[in-house]
């Protein structure tokens, strides 16, 4: 059985794998033709969802990112982990048009990253594979009608920069002394008005064999002492596999 909006909209009954074949092949032209802009488009499909539609002739590649290797400084561990930014579903407070995060069964999820002591954020992400790394999308979703003070409503980011190829996460400090690969600031109208999503696009040519990425983020769209970060998506193309290991990260926490 097919359902559809908690709806059963079509049902095979036996080993009909012609029917069957058929009806997965209209399931997926259904939903290219759904929600804002087809595949890579903010759907209800924890598969396909990445924001905003994704560019012609790049892949979203966020399958790559080694989970177990990811570390975050500075988070909130009030919130969700690293993990949580490269889950596949869609973010819970998209779910809500009151904007309020909601789990299935209505209790309450928080699967977004808030920084904590300030608005400063360090993502350290390695991939499974070298990658060549078009762009990212970031989704950032601050509460509305919060009722508390304007410091205590997080941002979303302003300033971001990348580094490339680090065997590990950066301290705040170092990071000020080493050139960034890329630094970009986002303007207020560079945002999805619909999914909170924000296009990335990077210097192509500087991230051509990629396996690690920092994401350091400097500051927060306003003058508050937080910032939010719901998903990123990786894209672009993949290359050839990496031996895992052979990226050595520092600290003690693993996979946060």
């Amino acid at each position: 059985m097919i359902f559809k909006d908690q709806q059963v909209v079509s049902t095979v009954q036996g080993a009909d794998s012609r029917k069957l074949s058929e009806m997965v092949k209209k399931i997926a032209a259904e939903a290219d033709s759904d929600g804002l802009g087809g595949f890579g488009a903010a759907s209800d499909s924890s598969i396909a969802w990445a924001g905003i539609t994704m560019p012609k002739g790049y892949d979203n590649v966020t399958d790559q990112v080694d989970i177990r290797g990811l570390d975050l400084l500075n988070a909130d561990s009030n919130f969700g982990s690293a993990r949580a930014l490269f889950d596949a579903s869609r973010p819970s407070a998209l779910a809500s048009s009151k904007g309020k995060e909601t789990a299935l069964g209505g209790e309450e999820t928080k699967d977004w990253v808030e920084s904590d002591t300030d608005e400063q954020l360090m993502l350290f992400v390695p991939f499974q594979s070298t990658l060549k790394i078009h762009s990212l999308h970031i989704t950032s979703l601050p509460p509305r009608n919060t009722g508390v003070e304007a410091d205590d409503i997080p941002m979303r980011p302003k300033t971001i920069q990348l580094y490339s190829n680090h065997a590990h996460v950066l301290g705040f400090e170092e990071a000020d002394d080493i050139e960034a690969t890329q630094s970009i600031t986002i303007q207020p109208q560079d945002w999805d008005t619909t999914t909170s999503t924000v296009k990335i696009d990077l210097r192509y040519v500087k991230f051509q064999n990629v396996s690690s990425l920092v994401l350091f983020v400097v500051r927060g769209e306003g003058d508050g002492e937080r910032v939010r970060i719901d998903r990123l998506r990786i894209v672009g193309e993949k290359g050839s596999k990496r031996e895992l290991g052979k990226l050595e990260k520092i600290g003690d926490e693993t996979g946060e």
